[in-house]
């Protein structure tokens, strides 16, 4: 009797278990030439629609500082108090607390439908924000989107963690880092051309600015659905009917994977396990660098044209266009770092060499009396902290072992980078205008911070390495790892 005809899933997985036994050795027949055709068929998969949703998703989170000199503040009675300053910071607040769970149902769901799924409902409520009638409502909706976006980042570090090898890391991290922050950086720019919709249909400039905003993340959602592919194990378990890479690739990928790290194949959700990582201090270690990278990244982003207005004294106009040159200029020193990083197998040094080149530009922009050099400044202390974000990313990505201490991990080092928008949204206060001294020298402390934090981590390291190479100690259950300085 004829077998049933099995679908086109079912052939897929039936064929693919079958070849099993041999994906091993075809893999191993890559040529490096090959094997670099597979990463960049992985790279334009992931790394497009990956940064063009976290560009408009910093674009979403800090538009609200363009909305603000176009007439909000005003309009909704925020120049009085704390009023602006909880805007901003209660995004943040169900930001970081939402982060575990949504990034153990970003393993669960798949990015596929996730990470596309939660950026179109948060452009729904981006939207909102544009018809909002009092700051209380802005409130609710700011709460909302920060529950939303809080599975997104972490889902991303997450997504492409396990997918890279560690010295293929901090590439990529920059890259969708800095597609990202390009994207983001033209939001002032964008944000101008918005406010001349002054007036149009009876609603305020600012008001367009929310709503055509969402609009485009809506768009960019569903633009990203078409594009982003699943986790490695299940792109290999259920393939999808064109599954854009073939069994053996598949198997190439995940054998090296395998063979650096171990840590593939998923182990069924347990909350202990989940947690367990919680006694590594270097874990806090990476997430604290990473606080105090985005309390400054931050604090720029929400303050950079009211400063510029009122502390370099530019124009409206020139407040809103002259935000992006600085996160260009900011993208090239980036995707230097991280290239050196990558190519010679180390990270500290890099870190360090991004928080000095910050430490020069900050006094600049705010003990110099000259805009021009202020403005010199910002291009530096910019450029310096926005590099070390995905190289910290990469620090840590390529220092752990474990699909559940991965998903952790990155919700811790994304949790407290959230934090670090709380913080940013209180370091330039409103008394402080229009100098902003006590901010200037916060954001001073935080990079010297990142420094004597690198410096801990790598003598730990190092003293960990030693100890493994002599046989005394197994670094993350592995005999073979090797923590990277």
């Amino acid at each position: 009797m004829a077998a049933p005809k099995a679908s086109l899933d079912e052939k897929s997985q039936l064929e693919y278990i079958e070849d099993r036994s041999n994906i091993e050795e075809s893999a191993e027949q890559f040529t490096p030439k090959q094997a670099a055709a597979i990463r960049r068929k992985i790279d334009l998969r992931l790394l497009p629609a990956l940064g063009l949703m976290y560009a408009i998703s910093l674009m979403d989170r800090k538009n609200i500082s363009n909305a603000a000199i176009a007439g909000m503040r005003k309009d909704l009675d925020l120049l009085e108090g704390y009023r602006y300053s909880l805007i901003t910071l209660v995004f943040f607040i169900t930001y970081v607390v939402f982060q575990p769970p949504m990034t153990v149902m970003c393993r669960k769901i798949g990015p596929r439908i996730f990470l596309p799924g939660i950026c179109l409902l948060w452009g729904a409520v981006v939207i909102g924000l544009g018809f909002s009638k009092n700051w209380t409502t802005m409130v609710a909706l700011r709460v909302i989107l920060g529950i939303l976006e809080a599975g997104y980042f972490p889902g991303c570090v997450y997504v492409l963690s396990t997918w890279y090898a560690k010295f293929e890391m901090a590439r990529r991290y920059s890259v969708f880092y800095l597609i990202g922050s390009l994207g983001s950086a033209l939001s002032g720019i964008l944000a101008y051309g918005l406010m001349q919709l002054e007036g149009v249909e009876g609603l305020r400039g600012w008001r367009w600015i929310f709503i055509i905003e969402g609009v485009i993340t809506c768009g960019i959602a569903i633009f990203a659905y078409i594009f982003i592919v699943k986790f490695p194990d299940q792109e290999r378990d259920k393939p999808s009917k064109i599954p854009f890479l073939k069994p053996d690739e598949i198997g190439h990928i995940i054998d090296k994977l395998q063979r650096e790290r171990g840590d593939v194949e998923t182990e069924p959700f347990s909350l202990v396990k989940f947690v367990k990582p919680a006694r590594d201090w270097e874990i806090w270690g990476f997430a604290f660098m990473l606080f105090c990278m985005t309390t400054v990244a931050y604090a720029f982003a929400f303050f950079l044209p009211i400063i510029l207005k009122d502390n370099l004294n530019f124009s409206m106009a020139a407040s809103q266009c002259l935000v992006a040159p600085p996160y260009a200029f900011a993208a090239i020193l980036m995707y230097s770092t991280a290239w050196g990083a990558d190519r010679f197998k180390i990270r500290s040094p890099f870190v360090i060499l991004n928080c000095v080149i910050a430490l020069v530009g900050l006094p600049l922009m705010g003990f110099h009396t000259n805009p021009a050099v202020q403005y010199f400044g910002v291009f530096i202390c910019v450029a310096g902290v926005n590099a070390n974000i995905p190289l910290i990313m990469a620090v840590q990505g390529g220092n752990i072992i474990g699909q559940w201490k991965r998903a952790f991990c990155s919700a811790t080092l994304t949790g407290l980078g959230g934090v670090g928008g709380v913080a940013g949204s209180l370091v330039f206060r409103t008394q402080d205008a229009p100098d902003y001294i006590p901010g200037i020298i916060a954001t001073m402390v935080c990079c010297g911070a990142v420094i004597i934090t690198m410096l801990i981590l790598t003598a730990y390291f190092k003293w960990a390495n030693n100890k493994a190479d002599r046989g005394e100690l197994v670094i993350n259950g592995n005999a073979e790892f090797r923590y990277t300085l």
